[in-house]
């Protein structure tokens, strides 16, 4: 993919790719799944025992297993080698994220260190900074906690309360606060603590040291799953912060906050595809091991509907995932060739595909939810029982809806950003859509009964992308100012991007798979694909009919609901035998091999 043009953010709703220039999960280096083994090993050999008593918070264990991972490299796997890290690219972090995403209350101290806790420092940190505390955070030798969320700032993090004020020597700020919710909260050693100075009406960022005179913590949140992950509130009472360690620049921590989310949602997207296969596997093995009225639940049709729908859900996530995180990489690479700083480059270079982080962190984040739902399910009695592995991964999914801005922001973020790119014509966005306008009297349907299998699903991405494109113009000229208000209709249409980029992704790996002829066995992958195209058209249907009911009056509503069912309409597809086959195949080889 050398010498292919980027593509920019939000980009993918008015360009049409090639598949030749996305990477796809299979094209991982002998590196990368050698790195992404030993992060496997290291869950099954030290983690996977210690499940029950992490769950109970036995006194010093989650500390004592990440200082382990920081003794075989892995909390510094994508921090610089002059730092005592590995130096690896974004993608292969985020195969390292995926393979530790399987470990439940682990993954979430392990991502909570190496992302929020870590990155702030290794991106916007001063050489100072960095040479007195980024090597042990690498090496395991300090632990990190992000301090960002207090009892009345949430998902307004700019409206928090917490307060540092310059010192009448100007050698200290004295910090004072609240802030709650703080995972590795009980262990941390290095704390990034956003504040206001003075009477500044945005945050700034501070590293504070946890044993520092005037830090007091609440007892360890009683929570409803993640129990084994720290979680406090952490009071700062007259705390002196050196002027030295406040990071970045005066009033930068919003922004610093902002960009250290967009990086926690895609990775959170990687994470997540680790559990779905933890829970993907536990439900084959369970499913060929139970028997009901003398067949093993695996030989049923509605158990094989559920688990089809699972592998077809992972693998969307999976080939979504992959295909912006490797967008981002080249980003970040070409920004650093171009002269701009490690930190500047990965900070500017995941910002810029801010609308994918959102939508990806909010489809990875259900698709897991639906697929330990159906876990639970297949297990029946025995997923109920706390006994069975169905619990902790029913408990701990819930919380990635939460995590990393709840999936309700996150699905405005989506909307906002790429509308802020068109207005500011970084993506053709207003230019396609009145290009469509013009031409809308040539819009057709696809008939998948003629002509080439990928050209058609490609006309149907391409419709499905188009039905965005009429909506918008409309609902803006309709709202104005006031679109913010509409929240309702803004999910609506983040929906149909979220489904619009999930299939597109799919279907360019499989598109790839089958000419690159990287699987033999290619109906499989078709299968997948059939089943997710019928779908995501009639979920995106059932968003823009949603929408024109909420907006449109008139002769408005016969319009685009005649432009709506021209671009989504299919003809009907045997879903019953695809999923049947993908789940033959699951059920085969007892564990997801796809």
């Amino acid at each position: 993919m050398e010498g292919r043009p980027l593509i920019r953010g939000g980009e993918f709703l008015v360009k049409d790719v090639d598949f030749n220039d996305v990477f796809i999960p299979e094209e991982f280096d002998e590196e990368q799944n050698m790195i992404a083994e030993t992060c496997k090993d290291f869950v099954e050999t030290e983690i996977v025992p210690q499940f029950e008593a992490l769950d109970k918070h036995e006194e010093g264990l989650m500390p004592s297993l990440l200082k382990k991972a920081g003794e075989l490299g892995l909390l510094g796997i994508s921090i610089p080698e002059d730092y005592a890290g590995f130096g690896q690219s974004f993608i292969t972090n985020m195969r390292a994220n995926e393979a530790m995403g399987s470990a439940y209350s682990f993954s979430v101290a392990f991502m909570a260190h190496t992302g929020i806790g870590s990155l702030p420092l290794a991106y916007y940190g001063n050489d100072e900074q960095k040479n007195k505390y980024l090597t042990d955070l690498a090496t395991g030798d300090k632990l990190a906690a992000y301090c960002l969320t207090e009892p009345g700032a949430g998902s307004d993090a700019n409206a928090g309360q917490s307060k540092a004020v310059l010192s009448e020597d100007g050698s200290h700020y004295v910090l004072n606060g609240q802030k709650m919710w703080i995972t590795n909260g009980g262990f941390a050693d290095l704390l990034t603590v956003f504040a206001k100075i003075d009477n500044d009406r945005v945050l700034s960022a501070f590293l504070v040291e946890a044993d520092w005179e005037g830090i007091t913590m609440n007892p360890e949140e009683n929570k409803m799953g993640i129990k084994g992950s720290s979680t406090r509130q952490i009071f700062f009472n007259d705390v002196k912060v050196p002027v030295e360690n406040l990071l970045g620049r005066r009033g930068e921590g919003f922004r610093i906050a902002l960009n250290i989310l967009h990086i926690g949602r895609i990775k959170l997207g990687a994470t997540v595809i680790g559990g779905m296969r933890r829970s993907i596997n536990h439900s084959v093995s369970y499913a060929n091991e139970r028997k009901q009225f003398g067949s093993p639940l695996s030989a049923f049709g509605a158990i094989k509907h559920k688990m089809g729908e699972q592998v077809i859900r992972m693998f969307a996530t999976e080939s979504a995932v992959y295909r912006a995180s490797k967008d981002m990489d080249n980003t970040i690479n070409q920004m650093i060739k171009d002269g701009k700083s490690y930190g500047a480059s990965n900070i500017e270079g995941v910002a810029e595909f801010e609308p994918e982080c959102a939508l990806l962190k909010v489809y990875g984040s259900e698709s897991l939810d639906y697929i330990v739902d159906e876990m639970v399910q297949i297990f029946g009695g025995m997923g109920f029982s706390a006994e069975a592995p169905a619990d902790r991964s029913y408990r701990d999914s819930r919380i990635n809806r939460i995590f990393e801005g709840t999936n309700e922001i996150n699905r405005l973020i989506t909307v906002d950003s790429i509308l802020k790119k068109g207005m500011k014509h970084k993506i053709n966005l207003f230019e396609a859509a009145k290009e469509l306008l013009d031409n809308s009297g040539q819009l057709e349907s696809v008939n998948f009964n003629e002509g080439d299998y990928y050209e058609n699903h490609h006309k149907l991405v391409r419709n499905l992308k188009n039905i965005v494109l009429l909506l918008l113009p409309e609902i803006q000229d309709e709202f104005k100012r006031k679109l913010m208000f509409e929240e309702e209709i803004l999910m609506n249409l983040s929906d149909i991007m979220m489904n619009v980029y999930s299939l597109e992704s799919t279907l360019l790996r499989v598109e790839k798979l089958d000419k690159n002829s990287i699987k033999s066995e290619i109906s499989y992958y078709k299968n997948m694909l059939d089943a997710l195209a019928h779908d995501a058209a009639g979920r995106v249907y059932k968003s823009a009919f949603d929408a024109i009911g909420s907006f449109a009056e008139g002769d408005k509503i016969p319009r685009l609901l005649n432009a709506l069912q021209k671009l989504s309409l299919l003809e009907p597809v045997n879903v019953k035998e695809l999923r049947r086959n993908i789940a033959d195949k699951l059920i085969d080889d007892g564990v997801y091999k796809f």
